[in-house]
């Protein structure tokens, strides 16, 4: 404990800030197949008995190794709400409640309904059926850094054992175009859950009227949300629908299966038509720093006991040796004097006077 105190005056004390940033990739194959014993049960992805999201881990959700990946789910608005639709009133409530968090309400106390141009309370660009995918802590940090999330799709994929059937069946082709928020370096918005930017198919298509943005991605909450018509509309026919010996388009197969389909299939269907997601993070590291000067005349002496003996000062040799302390650790007090924070040096630092130091203690929170 020390028994002299030295007060920190306004230049001794500054405060940063630092952005680091993380690469985070995730491969499709980690939410449709890597750990796949038989179709539909994936030991990686956590279904609910409520039926109202799926849960992606990266390795068997039951492991103790297991991180949460990300949830994807679906919903719908008033608009294309219907009772006789499956799930209808589920799927109304997950549109309700992320609109609302993420987008707030408007002027007559209505919920915002999510617009992917951008330009809200107009029916332009409006988003009614939505998937959502809300991306784990562990991975966003503080907030998805501005112009950095790709994500790439295939054209179709299965939803309950039904195949939205691309070029060549199955899964169909992957998308040539990589979807991203390519004009927010420039341009983004701000909603009640923070910043938020709009996302298109590719660099060409961001359009300067936004009219081709397919979806929106909130950096601080770290959710996306992309329109139905992902499959359909910006990439182009998916080819036909098969059920049975009926043949339907793809608009009328995409459609039937957003009333028809439980959440958990539109949730299965969009993990297996994701071929991969590409995004940097952002931890926001903010740093108070500390300049602790040391004058020449100050701290030649140490209050250890063992600093004298036989009241002589054991480092001097003879009466004419200048004293001589070494430097161990820095106490940080309060205006009462009681210890807040210790900083230990990585040697002892030689103190006479004949020395003037400035010591530089960092902490980060």
């Amino acid at each position: 404990m020390a028994s002299t105190f030295k007060t920190l005056l306004n230049n001794d004390v500054v405060n940063t800030r630092t952005l680091l940033h993380e690469s985070i990739p995730i491969t499709g194959t980690i939410s449709s197949g890597t750990y796949q014993e038989t179709p539909g049960t994936e030991l990686n992805i956590k279904t609910f008995s409520h039926g109202m999201f799926q849960s992606v881990y990266d390795y068997p959700y039951l492991s103790s190794s297991a991180n949460h990946i990300f949830d994807v789910t679906y919903g719908y608005s008033s608009n294309a709400s219907a009772s006789a639709n499956t799930q209808n009133s589920k799927k109304l409530n997950i549109y309700n409640q992320m609109a609302q968090v993420l987008m707030g309400y408007n002027e007559s106390g209505s919920i915002r309904k999510f617009d992917s141009d951008g330009t809200l309370d107009d029916d332009a660009g409006t988003m009614d059926h939505c998937f959502f995918i809300n991306f784990s802590r562990l991975l966003v940090k503080d907030e998805i850094k501005k112009n950095s999330f790709r994500m790439g799709l295939f054209q179709s994929g299965t939803i309950d054992g039904t195949t939205l059937a691309g070029s060549g069946g199955g899964l169909g082709r992957k998308l040539n175009n990589t979807l991203g928020d390519y004009k927010s370096a420039n341009e983004f918005r701000s909603s009640p859950a923070g910043d938020y930017g709009l996302i298109f198919t590719s660099s060409a298509g961001a359009d300067a009227t936004n009219d081709a943005s397919i979806g929106l991605i909130f950096y601080q909450a770290g959710v996306l949300v992309l329109t139905s018509s992902v499959f359909l509309d910006s990439f182009g026919a998916l080819g036909s629908y098969v059920a049975g010996s009926d043949v339907m388009e793809a608009g009328e197969a995409i459609s039937a299966a957003q009333t028809a389909s439980t959440i958990d299939q539109m949730a299965q269907g969009f993990r297996y038509a994701l071929h991969n997601v590409d995004f940097n993070n952002t931890i926001e590291l903010n740093s108070t720093i500390y300049f602790c000067r040391v004058n020449h005349n100050e701290y030649n002496y140490s209050a250890n006991p063992t600093f004298v003996s036989g009241s002589k000062i054991v480092v001097k040799n003879n009466v004419n040796d200048l004293p001589v302390t070494y430097m161990t650790t820095i106490g940080l007090y309060s205006a009462d004097n009681e210890m807040l924070a210790v900083a230990k040096l990585s040697e002892p630092i030689r103190k006479d006077p004949n020395t003037e130091l400035t010591l530089r203690v960092r902490l980060d929170y």
